[in-house]
């Protein structure tokens, strides 16, 4: 889903892009989803079941706006 939104040309994500490159570099944002994953997966196994509900929150809030920004919804 990240690659796709970041792939999508929205006049969004190419200003948020040019606002976080200036920090992150280019593929600052990559590193940002990877370590939300490892932080929630290293969690989940600790057995912290809050952090497993959370990341699956997020995940279907993403989708959401991947399938909003994809398909010309805002």
């Amino acid at each position: 889903m990240h690659k796709a939104v970041i792939e999508s040309r929205h006049p969004f994500v190419e200003d948020t892009k040019r606002y976080f490159g200036r920090f992150l570099g280019p593929y600052g944002s990559y590193a940002i989803e990877l370590a939300l994953l490892i932080g929630a997966l290293w969690l989940a196994n600790e057995g912290s079941v809050l952090v497993s509900l959370f990341y699956l929150a997020y995940t279907g809030m993403n989708a959401i706006a991947t399938w909003m920004l994809l398909t010309g919804k805002t």
